[in-house]
C-alpha cells in the first residue's frame, strides 16, 4: 500500500509503502528509504512500534538523527575524510569534525530514493549517486530491497543492499534503526529501557576506537565490556561506569545476533553477510529530538544493530584483516541482513 507521506521543499512528493506478513507491519518511506515504522507484537499478540522515528516526514527534515535509513556511500567513519585509491588520494566532505561519518553531511540517508518496484511482500527503492557526491569518486546506481515474509510461523523482515559503479569507488551500505523492543507504550514507562535488553552476538574481538570514534586494530572480547558471546545485558557495564555507552563494532565469528527484552517477550533474531556490527546505544539522543507521539528521544532509549565493512576498512593496514569496501566496474555490491521475529 502507498501513500502520501509529506513534500520535500523543492516540491518533490515523499511516498510511505507498507508491508505486512505474520503479523507484523514494516512501513518504508522514500526519503532516505527508511523504516519509519515497525509494528511487532508482545508475548501477548498485542502489536507495538519497536523502532524509532518521526510520525511525519518535517521531523525527518529537521534532524539528522538517521532513523531506520539507509546509509551510504560508505557507513560509519573514514577518519580524516581521507584515503588512498588506486595510489591517489581521495578528499571527502567531513560531518563529524575531520571525519567523514555515514557517508558525509549529505549522505544517502538525506536523499530521495525512487520506487523501482514493488508486490505485496517487498519493494525496492534506488538511487543514482554522481561521480564526486561528497567527493567520492564514481556513479553509483544503489538499491534497497525490503522484504516482508513469514518463514516456519514467525515473520522475517530482509533487507538486502546492492550497487553498481562506473569507476573505482567504496561502497559499504547498512540499515540504521534504533530498536526499542519495549515497544512505543513501553519505552514511556521504561526510559532508557536498551539496557536491560539481552544481547547475544557471536563475535570473539572487537575494534577498540580512540578520542574520534575511530578503530584501532582488533582485540579480543573476553573480560571486557565487548563480550556479549553468552548474552549480555549493557547496562551492566554502562551504569558501572566502565564505559559510557556503546558505539563499537564487534567483529563477527558468525553472521548472527539476538535481542531479546524479558519485559514484553519480543525476540529479535539478526542474520547477516557483513563482517562487523555495529552496536550504538543511541546516546547522542539528548531529549532534544522529538519523535513518535511527541516522545523527546533520550539516550539509551534504543539500541541500533548495524551490520557492516568495519569502520574506516579504507584506511586500515592489511595486517588488521578488514575486507576492502572497494567497488569496481563489472563486480556488483551486495549484502544482506534479516530480522527475525517471536515472543514468548
Amino acid at each position: 500500500m502507498r501513500e502520501p507521506f509529506g513534500t520535500l521543499p523543492d516540491g518533490r512528493e515523499v511516498e510511505r509503502l507498507t508491508l505486512a506478513a505474520g503479523g507484523v507491519t514494516a512501513r518504508i518511506i522514500t526519503f532516505g528509504a527508511a523504516l519509519q515504522a515497525l509494528l511487532v507484537p508482545d508475548r501477548t499478540g498485542t502489536p507495538d512500534d519497536v523502532v524509532l522515528g518521526h510520525d511525519g516526514l518535517a521531523g525527518y527534515l529537521a534532524h539528522r538523527s538517521f532513523f531506520g535509513a539507509t546509509i551510504g556511500r560508505v557507513a560509519n567513519r573514514i577518519a580524516d575524510g581521507r584515503f588512498t585509491l588506486d595510489g591517489r588520494e581521495v578528499r571527502l566532505a567531513v560531518n563529524e569534525g575531520s571525519t567523514t561519518l555515514h557517508g558525509g553531511p549529505d549522505g544517502w540517508d538525506r536523499r530521495l530514493w525512487q520506487i523501482e518496484a514493488e508486490s505485496p511482500g517487498a519493494v525496492r527503492l534506488g538511487l543514482v549517486s554522481p561521480a564526486g557526491d561528497q567527493g567520492f569518486p564514481g556513479r553509483v546506481h544503489a538499491r534497497v530491497t525490503y522484504a516482508l515474509s513469514t518463514e516456519a510461523g514467525a515473520a522475517v523482515l530482509s533487507i538486502t543492499h546492492e550497487a553498481q559503479t562506473d569507476a573505482p569507488t567504496p561502497v559499504a551500505m547498512t540499515h540504521h534503526s534504533f530498536f526499542a523492543l519495549a515497544g512505543a507504550r513501553g519505552l514511556a514507562a521504561r526510559p532508557r529501557s536498551a539496557l536491560d535488553y539481552r544481547l547475544t552476538v557471536a563475535a570473539s574481538r572487537y575494534l577498540p576506537v580512540d578520542a574520534r570514534a575511530i578503530p584501532r586494530a582488533p582485540a579480543p572480547v573476553g573480560a571486557t565490556p565487548f563480550d556479549f558471546r553468552t548474552g549480555r545485558l549493557p547496562v551492566t557495564a554502562v551504569r558501572s561506569g566502565v564505559i559510557g555507552g556503546y558505539d563499537h563494532c564487534l567483529c563477527l565469528d558468525a553472521g548472527q545476533a539476538e535481542l531479546f527484552d524479558p519485559v514484553t517477550g519480543r525476540r529479535m533474531t539478526l542474520c547477516t553477510d557483513q563482517p562487523g556490527l555495529q552496536v550504538y546505544t543511541g546516546d547522542a539522543l539528548d531529549g532534544s529530538v522529538r519523535g513518535k507521539n511527541g516522545r523527546a528521544y533520550a539516550r539509551q532509549d534504543a539500541i541500533c544493530l548495524e551490520p557492516q565493512t568495519w569502520p574506516d576498512a579504507v584506511n586500515m593496514p592489511p595486517e588488521r584483516g578488514a575486507l576492502s569496501p572497494i567497488l569496481r566496474p563489472g563486480t556488483p555490491y551486495r549484502a544482506q541482513m534479516s530480522l527475525r521475529f517471536s515472543a514468548g
